[in-house]
């Protein structure tokens, strides 16, 4: 397994944080970016049409492979970003989440709504970074 310190936190100062951590300190010597993940499957079809907890699950899982090709898991991602036309719907989001990566503890993320994605149909699109020891 990567070796990797990940430390997430949520000030008491700060809001409640439902689905995400407000900081992660991370040590380690090699970080990973991974360009934006969707619903696209191999064959470049959009998997779970109009389905945006289908999608989620979709991206993640695509971003778990790019992870893993990088030597990296969930635990080496310290920031996350995901551009949805749904907002609002981080509730669907995160548990979407939660049941690809088996976890609640989230990294820091951002939530940007857009109003389309590279393809028609696209609901999301996630991103990450990972740093590894």
């Amino acid at each position: 397994m990567p070796e990797t310190t990940r430390e997430l936190i949520t000030p008491v100062d700060l809001h409640p944080s439902p689905g995400f951590s407000h900081v992660a300190i991370a040590t380690g010597s090699r970080l990973v970016c991974v360009a934006g993940q969707t619903a696209l499957a191999a064959d470049f079809s959009i998997v779970g049409e109009n389905d945006l907890a289908a999608q989620t699950r979709q991206a993640m899982q695509n971003l778990a492979i790019a992870l893993t090709a990088a030597g990296a898991t969930w635990e080496n991602v310290i920031r996350r970003t995901i551009y949805t036309t749904q907002p609002t719907e981080y509730e669907t989001i995160t548990a979407a989440i939660e049941e690809v990566t088996g976890s609640t503890a989230h990294p820091p993320q951002t939530i940007v709504g857009v109003t389309g994605l590279a393809l028609p149909g696209l609901l999301i699109e996630i991103e990450a970074t990972a740093v590894l020891g």
